[in-house]
């Protein structure tokens, strides 16, 4: 039979019809075709549970990036000066979350603008090789850093600050939410370090991913001087969840961007971030900065008040309030009892709660019971999560 248009038209029909009645007959929630049931997010802001939800506004514009092929230089260029304008530093740069950012970072600060140092990495010979840390500072987190293959100089006080700064000082790693009138006290102020890194020739780079919110908090380590900035997009900022940004210094982010995809032969060529993610944490930064945060602790305050009011009824339990961390004042509430009574341990309530329905993951208390965050869980869950406890601790 010969070849002719409608024939062909007729085939591209038939073939595609099983596809489409794959489409239709496809559950409503995507995790149901793979078996997987949802979770109620009680921790707060954990990749290991997607840590937040993205924007659900942001979808449209990022498969709108995605169907157009641009310059990535110039989508981080644009980008990054928006993300700069909000944050209040002088460049910005869009990376594969806080960690990618923070390893970035540390790149910049090694090789600076040498294209033959972005390719000896992770050799450092002929280089600076040092990161100095406060010791209270160190966190699993600062891998990040150490894949640069730098040596961590750990420092107490502001005179061995001052005696570990030499010529093989790269950098200094500090944890943010840590200082300052914003956050617990430290040794050293955010502003010590500063001073001392720009006395001895040293770049300060704040990993800020534990924060937000409020955006605010972000604005005032700009303003204390750091000269890099390392933030989560995709925690409680709600863009793309693998999607970070580096702020700071223009020279600093110009030896980032050096460092990184989409140039093939650097380090941070396996961190590669695609322009549907520039362009999603961008609109994100610019809806979080914008929000009505007072609104958001009256919501995340009443839910907890809710969990406690209704739960301290029930008999043998005692309920009440973690403490505040101080840059973050969220609420969050504690549950513990006596595991003998109860016939009840906390880790048997733990899997109870994950393997129950619907799925509900809290974070064990160090000392006894269970605490419940709800700063990353919808409006209603409370409810479901009341009724479930009541469930397992009446049974």
């Amino acid at each position: 039979m010969a070849t002719t248009r409608r024939n062909l038209l007729k085939g591209s029909l038939l073939a595609a019809a099983p596809l489409r009645a794959a489409r239709s007959a496809r559950p409503v929630n995507i995790y149901q075709e793979l078996g997987i049931r949802p979770v109620i997010n009680c921790r707060g802001t954990h990749t290991v549970l997607g840590a937040s939800k993205k924007w659900p506004d942001l979808d449209a514009a990022m498969a709108e990036a995605s169907r157009s092929f641009v310059l990535l230089s110039e989508v981080q260029e644009k980008v990054g000066e928006r993300l700069s304008k909000l944050i209040g530093t002088e460049s910005a740069m869009v990376t594969t979350g806080a960690a990618g950012a923070i390893a970035l970072g540390a790149y910049a600060c090694l090789t600076g603008s040498d294209v033959k140092k972005v390719r000896q990495l992770p050799d450092l010979e002929g280089m600076k090789s040092e990161v100095v840390i406060q010791k209270v500072h160190r966190n699993g987190y600062d891998h990040a850093v150490r894949t640069a293959g730098v040596k961590i100089v750990e420092v107490e006080t502001r005179e061995q600050l001052e005696a570990a700064a030499g010529p093989s000082t790269a950098m200094m790693y500090f944890l943010g939410g840590t200082t300052g009138d914003w956050a617990f006290e430290t040794p050293l102020s955010l502003e010590e370090c500063v001073a001392v890194g720009r006395r001895a020739g040293f770049p300060v780079l704040v990993d800020a991913a534990n924060m937000l919110p409020p955006w605010e908090n972000i604005r005032k380590v700009a303003a204390a001087g750091a000269e890099l900035i390392a933030i989560s997009g995709g925690k409680h900022m709600r863009g793309p969840q693998c999607s970070g940004i580096l702020a700071g210094r223009k020279d600093l982010i110009a030896a980032a961007l050096l460092n990184s995809s989409p140039n093939s032969d650097s380090s941070g060529r396996p961190m590669k971030v695609g322009r549907e993610e520039m362009v999603g944490v961008w609109l994100a930064a610019e809806k979080y900065a914008k929000l009505d945060f007072a609104a958001l602790d009256r919501q995340y305050r009443e839910q907890c008040e809710y969990i406690h009011n209704v739960l301290k009824k029930v008999p043998g339990l005692s309920v009440g309030y973690m403490p505040f961390e101080k840059v973050r004042k969220i609420p969050r509430v504690y549950v513990q009892w006596d595991e003998k009574a109860k016939g009840l341990t906390t880790n048997e309530c733990v899997r109870q709660l994950l393997d129950g329905d619907p799925r509900i993951a809290v974070l064990k208390h160090e000392q006894q019971g269970i605490y419940l965050t709800m700063f990353m869980a919808d409006p209603g869950d409370e409810k479901v999560v009341v009724r479930r406890l009541k469930e397992i601790f009446r049974g």
